[in-house]
């Protein structure tokens, strides 16, 4: 069970997190998680480049280990890094302190004020340890998932949650994974074409 777009409800009751950008400049923050992975994250990278947009990519710290070609050639092509764990830890089922060392693990490679908790599942005292350990952290969730994880999902479905939610300041969640790719292959492009025409612009977050 998972919810396409973000209740304003939730974005209440966690203020400190950050779920949407400021509306005014026709803007889609689009971002990957779970990468760097090799023929996915490049196919990502020239579909971006063909659109001349900035993203923002919230990295496994094990995967930037084993890919740091990949990894590389997402900073050259001037994209914002975030972290996502070293092991992709769900910090609902991870005690703090170990939740607070893995992610501690992925910032010495990563380094990068930047941060999504896998999975969205963050525990207020784990928001805490880790603002305590990086002053400087943003703590980024987002406004429209694309559902590009569920293996249950058909790709044309994919493309409809982000066409129908996504609005000016929207944060637009992709995974750039071996699991979503048949999704994400079919439905980025075809979506980015959509906003291009309809006159927005896609940055990175900061």
């Amino acid at each position: 069970m998972y919810l396409v777009k973000t209740p304003w409800l939730l974005k209440k009751l966690y203020p400190e997190l950050i779920w949407d950008a400021k509306p005014g400049a026709r803007c889609i923050y689009l971002t990957f998680d779970d990468g760097p992975i090799p023929i996915v994250t490049p196919f990502v990278l020239n579909i971006l480049k063909q659109h001349n947009a900035k993203a923002t990519f919230f990295c496994i710290g094990d995967n930037v280990s084993k890919h740091p070609d990949v990894f590389e050639q997402v900073k050259k092509d001037g994209h914002a890094i975030g972290n996502h764990t070293f092991n992709h830890l769900k910090g609902w089922a991870t005690d703090s302190q170990t939740y607070l060392e893995n992610f501690l693990q992925a910032d010495k490679i990563l380094d990068t004020p930047l941060f999504r908790p896998p999975y969205g599942r963050i525990k207020r005292e784990q928001i805490k340890l880790l603002k305590n350990a990086r002053p400087d952290l943003k703590i980024i969730m987002w406004d429209v998932l694309s559902g590009d994880f569920d293996l249950s999902l058909k790709p044309e479905e994919a493309l409809k949650n982000v066409l129908k939610n996504a609005q000016d300041g929207s944060i637009v969640l992709f995974h750039d994974s071996v699991k979503a790719f048949h999704k994400l292959e079919y439905a980025l492009p075809l979506a980015m074409e959509y906003w291009s025409k309809e006159g927005y612009e896609f940055k990175s977050l900061g």
